[in-house]
């Protein structure tokens, strides 16, 4: 799986460096997930992969070194939300979820929202067909256990959105 590998259409046009950073940790953590590799040999091959020098390296070193010290600690919290045994899962929607979760734990700068987005966003670029929508229920369900008070404070909102009233046009 590399960047090449996604159809011209899925392209984005413009990639921030958080993205990219995303995106490198997937391929170094599908890596490792299929083929056993290191964090070393992943880290030395990732780094000569074109557009790395524009990923954001410190969010890639984390995320990767994260999944792989921590996978285990990772793929307990999302067994009991899975439909199937984690090893029953494709190595692209495993990888996702375990950066996600990874993320959501280790970067509470970011929002669980925008995590959510990134990873399914990921799924559509590099996983199967309705993969995406796989990882989005997962992730759901993950956030209010790992970010109980963000979780709780975004629902509060869109309750208060759904029922605050409703302006009607004025008629002059």
């Amino acid at each position: 799986m590399s960047a090449g590998d996604i159809p011209a259409d899925k392209k984005p046009v413009s990639r921030s460096p958080r993205r990219r950073a995303r995106e490198f940790a997937l391929q170094g953590v599908y890596q490792w997930l299929v083929g056993g590799a290191d964090a070393a040999a992943i880290d030395g091959h990732m780094q000569e992969v074109s557009g790395f020098d524009k990923a954001d390296r410190a969010l890639f070193t984390s995320l990767l070194h994260g999944v792989l010290d921590q996978a285990p600690q990772f793929d307990a919290q999302l067994g009991p939300l899975l439909d199937r045994p984690v090893d029953e899962l494709s190595p692209v929607e495993h990888a996702v979820l375990l950066i996600a979760s990874c993320e959501m734990q280790l970067h509470a700068e970011t929002p669980y929202r925008v995590i959510i987005n990134e990873a399914i966003e990921l799924t559509k670029s590099y996983g199967g067909t309705d993969g995406h929508k796989y990882v989005n229920g997962v992730l759901d369900k993950l956030a209010p256990r790992l970010r109980p008070l963000e979780a709780r404070g975004a629902r509060v909102a869109r309750n208060e959105a759904r029922d605050a009233p409703h302006s009607e046009p004025h008629e002059d």
